[in-house]
């Protein structure tokens, strides 16, 4: 697991590669608005970040007094690097499909799907209540499905088949092909882990 200093250098790193773009051309790329000429707003799950530029510090207009989480904020620059050229085909893949997904496969499981089986996998109504909490799209998929439009240019499916006295829980969720070019498989084992700690959150 990485540790704070990992998230830190990753995000200088990150940092160090937008602050060399201008405000307008990151706005476009990445299709987030600008709340001032050099502030972008970026909504992320339930909440709605502010991240100054060239600087990049993060804050949640909702709750300043509360810092937002590293790993958030690594996850979000990360974003803003990709390009935003590509176009999604309309195919959805799995995880595994990522390019170079394979060594994360294990911590993806254990991040998103596992707990996505265990806390919904009986009571999936509940899942349709939290998924609605942050505009979850209910897809015709599995026994219930959402589909997930988390950035501007990425989406994610979640779909869960109901466990019984004879099956247990059957999860899964996919990506729109072009997840690969815009987030590294590490970052999209996170992203989907995110989704679903919230989702759990949001259910209690």
């Amino acid at each position: 697991m990485a540790r704070i200093d990992d998230y830190n250098a990753a995000r200088k790193i990150a940092i160090d590669t937008l602050s060399t773009r201008t405000f307008d051309g990151l706005c476009r790329t990445s299709g987030f608005e600008a709340a001032e000429e050099d502030r972008f707003w970026v909504p992320f799950l339930d909440k709605q970040y502010r991240v100054d530029y060239p600087a990049f510090g993060f804050t949640n207009p909702a709750a300043e007094d509360q810092a937002v989480p590293i790993q958030e904020q690594v996850l979000i620059l990360h974003y803003m690097i990709a390009d935003g050229d590509h176009r999604a085909s309309g195919k959805w893949i799995s995880y595994r499909e990522i390019p170079g997904a394979a060594f994360y496969f294990a911590s993806f499981v254990k991040r998103a799907i596992d707990p996505l089986k265990k806390t919904f996998g009986q009571n999936p109504a509940a899942l349709e209540t939290a998924a609605g909490l942050i505009n979850g799209k209910a897809i015709d998929e599995g026994d219930v499905g959402f589909a997930f439009d988390l950035f501007p240019r990425i989406s994610l499916r979640l779909i869960l088949w109901e466990g019984d006295d004879e099956f247990t829980p059957e999860a899964t969720i996919v990506f729109q092909d072009t997840i690969g070019d815009m987030l590294s498989p590490e970052d999209v084992a996170w992203l989907s882990g995110m989704l679903v700690y919230r989702l759990m959150a949001l259910s209690r």
